[in-house]
């Protein structure tokens, strides 16, 4: 029998504040243990808890970004949880009131797009970090209380690959409005999955299995390769599968059972009497909606049709805001987009990466790369001379055309100056000359490079070539 997948993803999001999300603790990583915490954060009787409004607003951006509908009054609710990391033995978070509703994320495997949509998204405190050694553990409260946006998916995907796309084009999208570093390592974006298996062609859907202890989008991508071919397989064999909360092993490459998995109603959700309801303006939240940027997806495709870049240029670019910006402000300025795509893909990101850097970090400028672009579109300096003007504007900025000047890097373009030269290459090279003759073709390049290096790279390459073969060809 042929079983179909079915997946749905809960990703927890850290959100990018200052402070925790309901005590003025900071959100900072690295700290020593239990260093960042107080009354609020660690439980203790009689303090209370204060709203974190930028976290509000954070989610509420997300959930516009995503085409949900934001509630106009939403409110936080406490969530039984008997668990050492939460040393209230409650979790505050949000249950039938919401801020976010719906909406969708837009994904592509294999050249095939599919909308993936989005049930809710709410917004709750973190727990703490638990460490396990051999015959003891640790909880690590630094983390606790960090304001943490769930973002709860339809059972839409299908297959791993889905999974892995859906993660990534969130992640694209929650870095564009910059509501979180995202940052994996430090655990500023973590994943439950939940998967199932039905004959294929049976409408309602299988027992599932959530799956934790998931921190790379690569990892959720093999636990459901395992944990798809674990339950068709039960299955198959006509054994029952259970709900349950399994762990995934990315070392033996397996998920064991954890617990079984527990419904709503055994965390006995009800409202949070220390916190007011969230009350939401529409002028607020269209004042929100205002400032969204454009979605990656959206750009990519304008990025093409509107400069005529290649579908992968136009995807490289916008898949980063600050790059996408860069790059829209430096075509803007130039009549060669494509020339100003090939540099920042090739040398700027190039730079990013050695130097581990960002862009707002380097002195070049969006104009400045512009101008170098036209300077080489209108021959005054050959790719050479760019190159070296490019390391110059890297390191201090500056204006390309005064470069070229204070550094003589203007391209020779005199007809009788290239001619003079390629004589002079020809006469102190005969052996490339009589290769060149038989059919070689590689020693005409020798010769350019000769000619080159006589002028000190400012020969017009495309002169030296033509003169050389009139010469060597007549």
């Amino acid at each position: 029998m042929n079983y179909e997948t079915t997946i749905g993803l809960e990703v927890h999001v850290q959100l990018k504040t200052q402070s925790k999300m309901f005590c003025a603790c900071p959100t900072g990583y690295g700290a020593a243990p239990n260093t960042l915490v107080c009354p609020v954060c660690l439980g203790y009787p009689g303090a209370m808890p204060v709203m974190n409004e930028e976290a509000i607003r954070l989610t509420v951006l997300t959930g516009l970004m995503i085409g949900s509908n934001i509630n106009e009054l939403s409110k936080f609710d406490r969530k039984s949880y008997f668990y050492p990391d939460m040393p209230k033995n409650y979790q505050i978070s949000q249950y039938d009131r919401p801020l976010c509703l719906g909406g969708s994320v837009v994904i592509e495997v294999d050249g095939v797009e599919k909308t993936i949509g989005i049930t809710r998204i709410h917004l709750e405190e973190d727990v703490g970090k638990s460490t396990h050694m051999a015959r003891s553990s640790g909880v690590d409260f630094n983390r606790a209380g960090h304001p943490l946006m769930e973002i709860v998916t339809d059972p839409d995907m299908t297959s791993p690959a889905e999974a892995y796309a859906f993660l990534v084009a969130l992640k694209q999208i929650l870095l564009y409005i910059g509501v979180s570093d995202c940052n994996l390592e430090e655990g500023n974006m973590r994943c439950d999955v939940n998967v199932s298996m039905r004959p294929a062609g049976q409408k309602s859907l299988g027992t599932k299995a959530e799956l934790k202890n998931l921190n790379t989008f690569k990892g959720v991508q093999h636990a459901l390769h395992y944990e798809v071919e674990r339950q068709s397989g039960m299955l198959t064999r006509g054994e029952r599968v259970i709900q349950e909360t399994r762990r995934w092993d990315p070392d033996q490459g397996i998920t064991t059972s954890m617990r079984t998995k527990e419904d709503a109603h055994d965390y006995r959700y009800f409202p949070e009497p220390d916190l007011m309801p969230v009350v939401l303006a529409a002028a607020q939240i269209g004042a929100l909606k205002a400032t969204l940027p454009e979605l990656p997806r959206t750009r990519r495709f304008r990025f093409a049709e509107q400069y005529g870049i290649p579908a992968y240029d136009a995807g490289v670019l916008s898949a980063d805001r600050d790059i996408a910006d860069f790059f829209e402000a430096a075509a803007g300025l130039s009549s060669n987009p494509k020339a100003v795509s090939n540099w920042i893909m090739t040398d700027v990101l190039r730079v990013l990466a050695e130097r581990e850097t960002t862009l707002a970090a380097l002195p070049l400028t969006a104009a400045a790369l512009a101008s170098l672009v036209g300077l080489v579109d209108k021959g005054s300096i050959n790719m050479t001379g760019a190159k070296t003007v490019f390391e110059v504007l890297i390191d201090n900025g500056g204006d390309p055309a005064r470069i070229v000047n204070e550094r003589g890097l203007a391209q020779v373009s005199d007809g009788g100056a290239i001619e003079s030269l390629v004589d002079d290459a020809i006469v102190a090279n005969p052996r490339s000359v009589e290769d060149y003759r038989n059919g070689k073709k590689a020693a005409l390049q020798f010769l350019v490079g000769q000619v080159m290096k006589q002028s000190r790279g400012k020969a017009n390459p495309p002169m030296v070539m033509e003169i050389l073969m009139r010469k060597l060809e007549g």
